[in-house]
């Protein structure tokens, strides 16, 4: 076993601080300390307690002079003081010394030329297990005078209290991007840690020239990469795993001038519904070295993917060579084809659209998904949902940074941009079934083989987006809602509502070029 000294973290007592173990035996402590129990393929199986996913009000951004002109502060990108960070990281120290720790020293990026250190400390081995399969492994010799870029320190255990530490609760993930110091106490919910990094590499990568992107991509025969965006639900991990193309990745991703890199080494799937027969890859990826998060297993340790009794956000967390066709390491060229995937349960987005290129920033920087009845408490009706970029609680910068970026890639490039509505068309989801998989597959597909370039459009004079007249193997008639409604005058009133739900949210964005504001729908 590799060990630390406590003292070497600035941590004080004489508790072990393990480095870089192995999965098995990371597994073997964890099963010892009582943190999990085995599936029946060998699994990984706890349960997280009362976070059982991000807590967006517990984040926060310490505020120095060295960032503020940098952030873009509001509802998600909260400040704390430095004074109050400081304090809470001192209290964590004291809680940690004396505990035996977990160490994970590991890379984000896939690309050398950008590649950040992040050295993990694990109050848990359960966790230290997550990252060390979600982040990119190290060799031996890598790790020989190895020194951090960034540092992270998860304590679960850790209970802040409010009223004295200047917390919204007993949890708190806050970044320090000048002192390189992330914070997560009191939440045993792994996906913190993981977005912990994603949110430091989104601050730091533009800064070198780098569009970091919350999306999937893969990677086809001919070296061409395709990027897919979309918010839970769209279809975006579903839709970027074929058969017929490598994975890059299924989450995060830098955009340089040589190509696409994954920021990752491992994937973090959601597991509700799962099965073998719809995500093959995915359900064969949850064996021995896999961490299944708030997973009820049966007596004899099988998964029931279909019990949300602790949440609808189970999750599986797995180094991405657990997926056969995977792109190793995960790098590609310039992307050729951009997807932005919508689920519109109003029924009135076209199923594809191709973007002009400031069309294209605005869905970009506007997000856009809805909501199902029935999937949060209170919700009855469709309700749109816009979150920036894709991924708003991950992104510290202006959208507008963002966003210039994209078009500045697409310029270069020359790289296709495709709106698909993997949602409904022809009426309100429960009044119509929703697209075919089959069709939205077609459609996905035409584009990234670049068939979708020899079609007439025409362009649609509400959403201010370029419909095709015909696309291969889908029946002409659904790639304009309009024509599939049979109440024309019901189409024309939720389509126009859509359309001023976009201007509405648009409006928010007072930094963004008027070329863009100009390019999106038309209330």
């Amino acid at each position: 076993m590799k060990t630390l000294k406590a003292i070497e973290l600035g941590i004080a007592g004489d508790g072990v601080v393990y480095r870089n173990l192995a999965p098995a035996t990371l597994v073997e402590i964890a099963l010892e300390n009582g943190e999990g129990t085995l599936s029946d393929k060998g699994a990984l199986a706890v349960k997280t307690g009362k976070y059982t996913g991000r807590s967006p009000d517990d984040k926060f951004i310490v505020d120095t002079p060295a960032v503020h002109d940098d952030i873009a502060w509001g509802k998600i990108n909260r400040p704390i003081t430095k004074e109050a960070f400081e304090a809470v990281h001192a209290k964590m120290l004291a809680y940690l010394q004396n505990k035996d720790l977990y160490v994970f020293d590991g890379f984000a990026g896939a690309d050398k030329k950008y590649t950040k250190k992040f050295r993990i400390i694990n109050e848990l081995a359960s966790q230290n297990l997550f990252i060390h399969q979600l982040l990119i492994r190290p060799t031996e010799e890598e790790l020989e005078g190895y020194e951090p870029d960034f540092t992270i320190i998860a304590a679960p255990g850790f209970k802040c209290i409010p009223e004295v530490d200047g917390t919204h609760s007993e949890a708190l993930i806050a970044i320090d991007y000048e002192a390189h110091l992330v914070l997560i106490a009191g939440s045993q919910y792994a996906g913190e840690i993981k977005k912990s990094v994603f949110s430091v590499m989104n601050y730091v990568l533009p800064k070198q020239g780098i569009l970091s992107m919350h999306c999937s991509a893969n990677i086809g025969d001919d070296g061409n990469s395709a990027v897919f965006f979309g918010l839970s639900g769209t279809g975006k991990t579903t839709l970027s795993a074929d058969p017929n193309r490598k994975l890059i990745g299924d989450d995060e991703h830098g955009w340089s001038d040589d190509g696409v890199f994954n920021i990752e080494g491992g994937c973090y799937a959601k597991c509700i519904n799962l099965s073998a027969e719809h995500e093959p890859e995915i359900y064969g990826a949850i064996r021995f070295g896999t961490l299944l998060e708030n997973v009820i297993l049966d007596e004899n340790g099988t998964p029931d993917y279909n019990d949300g009794s602790l949440t609808e956000n189970t999750r599986a967390g797995y180094p991405i060579d657990f997926i056969p066709n995977a792109a190793i390491p995960g790098v590609g060229g310039q992307p050729k084809t951009i997807i932005f995937l919508t689920a519109d349960a109003f029924g009135v987005l076209p199923p594809i659209s191709k973007l002009d290129n400031d069309m294209a920033m605005y869905h970009f920087v506007s997000g856009y998904t809805s909501k199902l009845a029935g999937t949060e408490r209170g919700i009855t009706e469709p309700v749109t949902t816009f979150s920036t970029l894709f991924g708003a609680p991950f992104f510290p910068l202006d959208a507008s940074v963002y966003a210039q970026m994209l078009g500045e890639k697409l310029v270069k490039t020359g790289a296709k941009v495709y709106l698909v509505n993997t949602g409904w068309c022809g009426g309100k989801a429960g009044d119509v079934p929703r697209m075919k998989l089959k069709y939205t597959r077609a459609m996905v597909t035409a584009a990234l083989s670049g068939e979708l370039e020899n079609v007439k459009y025409h362009l649609d004079p509400i959403f201010n987006v370029n419909v095709p007249e015909s696309c291969p193997n889908v029946p002409s008639e659904i790639l304009d809602p309009k024509n599939v409604w049979t109440d024309k005058a019901a189409y024309e009133a939720s389509a126009k509502a859509l359309a001023q739900k976009f201007v509405e949210n648009f409006k928010k964005y007072d930094k963004m070029p008027a070329n863009i504001v100009n390019a999106g729908p038309k209330a």
